[in-house]
C-alpha cells in the first residue's frame, strides 16, 4: 500500500513522520520543501507536484488548514488517481464539504475517509494524537494499520458527518476550558496565591480538564506556543457553532468562545498562538499570569 502525505505543518509533519517510522512507503508533498525534511529523513521520499503524489499512491492523506485549501488541494488530485484508490482527510473540515468532494470523488472510484485528530500537536509528536474516522467500515479496515501508525487511539464513529461533528465537538470544548482555565488562574493570582501551587491544586481537583494540564503550562511560561493558531480556533469555532444553528442546538457558552476568540485574532493576529487567548484577560486587568518551572513549548514526555 503506498501512501501520499499533503500538508506538513505543525500537525502533519508529526503524523507524517510517524507513518513513515512505521514503515510505510510514504511520498510527500508540501507547497515548502523544507518543510518535508524531518519527514523525508524518517523516510518518507518528496513528490514534485500533487498530481504526481496523487498519480503514485493508493490512498491520499491531507491535513490542511482550510476547507479552501483542502478544495484547491482535491482539485489538482483527483483527476490523478487511480479507479479504486482512497482520500484520507485528516483535516478540520465542514462535513458538507468533505461529503461533496467525496460524491466527485466517488465518481473516478476513489473511496474517501474523514479521519480528524485530537489532542494537540505535541500527541501527535509522541504518536499518542487520537483519530477519528468516518467512512465505510470496509475501507476504515484497510487503513486501519496506517492509522494506528500515525496516532494512538483509532476510534470508528460512524460516518463522514459523524465524524467531522465529534472533533468540531472537541475542540469546541477545549476552546471554552481554555477561556475558563485562564479566569480560573487570574482569580488565584489576584488573591496571591502562588500560580504553581495554584496549577497543582487545580490539577489534581474535580476542576481540572485536559486544557489545563497542557495549554495552561505554556500561559505559565509566557510562551503561548500550543502550535496552534488564532485563525485554526475561529475557523473551529465557527463550524461549531454553525453546526449548531443547523442541528438546532442553542449553543450559548460556544456562541460567547467564539466571540471571544474574534476578539483576540483581532488583537494579537491570526498566526498568534491559540492560548493568547488568555492574554486578553492579562491584559484587561494589568496582570500576567506567570510561574517559574513551567515549559516554553510542549513534547512528548507531556502526553
Amino acid at each position: 500500500m503506498r501512501y501520499g502525505f499533503i500538508g506538513l505543518g505543525h500537525l502533519g509533519k508529526h503524523l507524517a513522520a510517524n507513518l513513515a517510522r512505521g514503515g510505510f512507503d510514504l511520498a510527500v508533498f508540501d507547497l515548502h520543501r523544507a518543510a518535508a525534511d524531518d519527514v523525508i529523513a524518517a523516510g518518507a521520499k518528496w513528490a514534485e507536484s500533487v498530481a504526481e503524489l496523487a498519480r503514485q499512491c493508493d490512498a491520499l492523506i491531507t491535513c490542511l488548514p482550510s476547507p479552501a485549501a483542502s478544495a484547491a488541494v482535491l482539485g489538482q488530485a483527483l483527476p490523478a488517481m487511480a479507479s479504486g484508490s482512497t482520500w484520507i482527510e485528516m483535516s478540520t473540515n465542514d462535513f458538507a464539504q468533505i461529503e461533496a468532494i467525496a460524491a466527485r470523488a466517488a465518481e473516478g472510484g476513489v473511496a474517501t475517509l474523514a479521519c480528524p485528530v485530537t489532542g494537540g500537536v505535541h500527541r501527535a509528536e509522541a504518536g499518542d494524537i487520537t483519530v477519528l474516522v468516518g467512512g465505510t467500515q470496509q475501507v476504515f479496515a484497510t487503513h486501519e494499520p496506517a492509522l494506528k501508525a500515525m496516532g494512538g487511539r483509532v476510534i470508528y464513529l460512524g460516518g463522514i458527518e459523524q465524524a467531522a461533528v465529534t472533533k468540531v465537538v472537541t475542540n469546541m470544548l477545549a476552546f471554552i476550558h481554555l477561556i475558563a482555565a485562564g479566569e480560573a488562574l487570574m482569580l488565584c493570582a489576584k488573591a496571591g496565591v502562588d500560580l504553581r501551587a495554584a496549577f497543582d491544586a487545580i490539577a489534581a481537583s474535580s476542576g481540572n480538564s485536559f486544557v489545563h494540564e497542557t495549554e495552561s503550562q505554556v500561559i505559565l511560561n509566557g510562551s503561548y506556543d500550543i502550535g496552534f493558531t488564532m485563525d485554526l480556533a475561529c475557523k473551529d469555532a465557527g463550524f461549531a457553532v454553525e453546526f449548531g444553528r443547523r442541528f438546532g442546538v442553542p449553543l450559548r457558552l460556544a456562541g460567547v468562545m467564539e466571540q471571544t476568540f474574534i476578539e483576540g485574532r483581532a488583537k494579537y493576529g491570526g498566526d498568534a498562538w491559540s492560548s493568547m487567548i488568555v492574554k486578553l484577560l492579562e491584559d484587561s486587568v494589568g496582570t500576567p499570569l506567570r510561574a517559574p518551572g513551567f515549559p516554553a513549548k510542549l513534547g512528548p514526555e507531556h502526553s
